[in-house]
């Protein structure tokens, strides 16, 4: 690969002077403004071509305006024509033009694992890489789709749910098989074979063998009931039933298609919405939408192939793409998808037939979608608007920050910062602060507020100096009063903020939800109608900066209510600790026990034990 960038003049100028020192190799480019930032990232099968194309006029307004911008360029040659489409989405995803088309919620999504590292396999919601040993079924669209399936699956199928060590603990089954969602194998009340097969009929049912199961469910039905045992019968109708709801709640079953995903794009005023369906074993195991950012100006072709590219960058493609509407380049995206996969995956775009009725469903959903979020959108502009103007800031907020506290007096304290703009809550921004001040008195909600502003505009400058990627709020809004107010302004007066407005948020003399005072410095605190929009907003923002830091706070207390001396001890991680606690019963235990009880613990050598033994005997 090679690359090159220099200065040059602005503009059409600018990019003949790089089309000249072009040769026809495949490749990407980048085009760069005069600071440096990277405008657009663009592929070619032949670099001059393309990257002389731009010199011509007769562009779109938006690639006019990227061309009057462009003040240098970078080139990365490649073997092939795949290799640049790949890494031309790569680099879309890491460096986020702003001239691109980009997806901008890109999640991981979870799976249904049956773990069989264990004699009676766990059925459980897996998300992440696949290292555990198993048979993974997905992905589900989300946790609530998994979480519906296996409810279901476990009515059934009867298979455990608990981990490891709490299967090997139990004396006596558990409240899962009472109600009847667990064969309770943790106490023998199934044979490993039998449960085995359960195991086999879950498999084949989320293979999509689904008809077969319930079949022989029915067979066995039939045959407990001439048999007289009514309740096995009444077990196997609810298990019958079980399969049927999962099926029921999927809505779509097609017939003649095993494995795809339905992807429908609908565009209108600017903005985008992409459905996707995840049929898997001829079941709909959920949709998403996702609204990738795009201009006016763009095809539908053009942010169809960025999606698919930034999409699949790091998740497997099922066999079938079935889309609303074609690529340009389709046969490169196929084969690099193919390649990625190390098998076949097809791109479809169905006029006729179940296919393209699936399409035109997602199609529907697409537009629903956008329309709600379109008017949503709408209403949230005015809510800003309105915030601007009973602030008194020069235009809209376009990132309003809230800040909270929790503790229990004083103790594993924590500040929350969450984030809102034009779309609503941005929820990749929140950040979580452990408060770490030793000097704060336990309780001292000024000292932690002062720490977490210190922290985060400290953080700021360094990460945003020039204030251009969009990191700095335009609204600070604090839970507390005047004394909350002057600390905070302290400490952004120590950092030379003197020009980001700042907005307290107290309750009234009743503490009543309606009856906020708004305090700002050097201004008389005021209140607003109970009626006003504007209010019941800020009263939102209050809230999920609560219940955000709350959550955090929870978090950090469960965490520490598990913590023990062993986790100060050097090359005990989470399975010796457990291997310790298990021999001995509590870290108290571990404490006492002698060097040659230490050593009889299964995975723990005898330098460790020593480590162990020293830790709790040699602190005086």
């Amino acid at each position: 690969m090679t690359t090159h960038s220099e200065s040059s003049p602005t503009g059409y100028a600018c990019i003949q002077r790089y089309a000249k020192t072009l040769d026809s190799s495949p490749g990407v480019y980048r085009m760069l403004d005069a600071d440096s930032r990277v405008l657009y990232v663009g592929k070619a099968r032949n670099l001059k071509a393309r990257v002389s194309n731009y010199t011509r006029p007769g562009h779109s307004g938006r690639i006019e305006k990227m061309i009057a911008s462009t003040a240098s360029m970078m080139f990365l040659t490649t073997r092939t024509e795949t290799e640049a489409l790949l890494l031309e989405q790569n680099l879309i995803k890491q460096l986020k033009p702003k001239y691109n088309v980009l997806l901008r919620d890109d999640k991981s999504f979870p799976n249904i694992l049956v773990a069989k590292d264990h004699d009676f396999p766990q059925i459980k919601k897996h998300r992440g890489a696949k290292k555990e040993k198993g048979a993974y079924f997905g992905p589900f669209a989300s946790a609530g789709a998994v979480n519906r399936t296996l409810n279901q699956l476990q009515k059934a199928f009867l298979l455990r749910n608990c981990s490891d060590s709490m299967f090997d603990s139990r004396t006596r089954p558990c409240l899962l098989y009472q109600i009847k969602r667990c064969s309770g194998p943790c106490v023998g009340l199934i044979s490993e074979q039998d449960y085995s097969e359960s195991v086999k009929d879950a498999e084949r049912f989320l293979s999509g063998r689904s008809t077969k199961v319930q079949e022989e469910l029915a067979e066995q039905m039939t045959a407990a009931s001439e048999a007289m045992e009514f309740e096995r019968a009444a077990g196997l109708r609810d298990r019958i039933r079980a399969l049927t709801q999962v099926q029921t709640s999927q809505g779509i079953n097609p017939r003649g298609v095993t494995e795809a995903d339905v992807i429908g794009l609908y565009m209108d005023s600017g903005q985008a919405c992409v459905q996707v369906f995840f049929i898997r074993a001829n079941q709909n195991w959920g949709n998403k939408d996702f609204y990738p950012r795009v201009g006016q100006d763009v095809s539908p072709a053009e942010v169809m192939e960025a999606f698919l590219g930034q999409f699949y960058d790091n998740k497997e493609p099922p066999r079938q793409l079935i889309l609303s509407d074609g690529i340009e380049n389709a046969d490169l995206m196929q084969e690099a998808l193919t390649e990625k996969a190390g098998r076949k995956v097809e791109l479809l775009v169905p006029q006729r037939g179940e296919k393209q009725e699936l399409v035109a469903g997602a199609l529907r959903n697409a537009r629903e979608s956008l329309a709600r979020r379109m008017s949503e959108s709408a209403t949230q502009a005015k809510l800003l608007r309105g915030v601007a103007e009973a602030f008194d800031l020069d235009g809209p907020p376009g990132r309003i920050e809230v800040y909270d506290n929790s503790h229990i007096q004083g103790t594993n304290a924590v500040g929350g910062m969450i984030v809102a703009g034009p779309d609503g809550f941005m929820k990749n921004a929140y950040r979580k602060y452990n408060i770490r001040g030793d000097d704060l008195m336990p309780g001292d909600d000024f000292g932690m507020m002062k720490e977490v502003l210190n922290r985060r505009f400290t953080r700021l400058q360094k990460e945003d100096p020039d204030r251009d990627k969009g990191l700095w709020p335009d609204l600070l809004l604090i839970d507390g009063g005047a004394g909350q107010v002057s600390a905070v302004h302290e400490i952004m007066q120590a950092h030379g903020v003197e020009d980001i407005p700042m907005v307290g948020v107290a309750k009234g003399v009743d503490r009543d939800h309606g009856k906020e005072e708004f305090h700002r410095i050097g201004q008389r605190p005021f209140a607003l109608k109970r009626n006003d929009p504007v209010l019941y907003f800020v009263q939102r923002l209050r809230d999920e900066a609560h219940r955000f830091a709350i959550g955090t706070h929870r978090a950090k207390r469960a965490k520490a209510v598990g913590a023990t001396p062993l986790d100060e001890i050097p090359g005990v991680g989470a399975a010796r600790k457990r291997a310790l606690l298990t021999h001995f019963g509590s870290a108290k235990a571990v404490s006492r026990a002698n060097l040659a009880d230490l050593k009889a613990v299964e995975g723990i050598s005898a330098g460790l034990a020593q480590k162990v033994y020293d830790f709790f005997h040699d602190k005086g």
